[in-house]
């Protein structure tokens, strides 16, 4: 009897592993079981018992010692994602465009899907202020160029010429830049200050070794 193939997949375990690929790439980082069986509506342990069987067959893989503790190994050739090349940038300052000739540093692929429509720029994150968002020091955070968001968008942002990356709060006259991590003030907004809004952030690509 001849070994059963890896790439044979059943129905439901190729939909459980859209949702991850889906979730990467619209994240930049793998579900938890917790978040996976929200999508499915399943139990944590029905969730696990899927990852286990893809884990299995080649299509997911472990990562120890990280809360996020699974990755795409491969992905059916179907499935696998064109990829764009965004540029880096290295610096944003007031009145300097943001994809200037001097400002780019380096290149990243991202996922088509990821970025659809409109420019997108690449920035690394910088300190632990939005830890609780996924997003870590030395990260790679993708951006899509836009000078407006709404309410509850990760932005990066222009505050007084300083440029910084938080969570927008938009209620009545009230805004603030609210950080993902407790152990840091949120920035509420004055009259006076000279907010900008450069981009909303729509991937994450964390540091290798992370």
């Amino acid at each position: 009897m001849g070994k059963a193939k890896t790439d044979e997949i059943t129905p439901l375990q190729r939909k459980t592993l859209e949702a991850i690929c889906r979730f990467v790439d619209a994240k930049g980082f793998p579900p938890t079981v917790k978040e996976l069986s929200e999508i499915f509506e399943i139990s944590p342990a029905s969730a696990h018992d899927r990852i286990n069987q893809l884990v299995r067959k080649g299509y997911l893989k472990r990562e120890d010692g990280k809360s996020r503790g699974i990755a795409v190994a491969r992905r059916p050739s179907e499935m696998a994602a064109s990829l764009v090349s965004v540029p880096v940038v290295g610096m944003v300052a007031a009145g300097c465009p943001i994809l200037a000739e001097e400002n780019i540093i380096g290149q990243v692929l991202v996922e088509s899907n990821v970025v659809r429509s409109g420019q997108h720029f690449a920035l690394r994150a910088v300190g632990d202020s939005m830890v609780g968002a996924g997003i870590n020091d030395g990260d790679l955070i993708i951006v899509r160029q836009q000078p407006i968001a709404e309410d509850g968008d990760i932005v990066v942002a222009l505050l007084n010429n300083e440029a910084t990356v938080k969570r927008l709060k938009i209620k009545d006259e009230l805004i603030e830049l609210v950080p993902e991590n407790p152990e840091v003030r949120k920035i509420q907004i004055r009259p006076e200050d000279d907010l900008r809004v450069l981009g909303k952030v729509v991937a994450v690509r964390h540091k290798q070794g992370r």
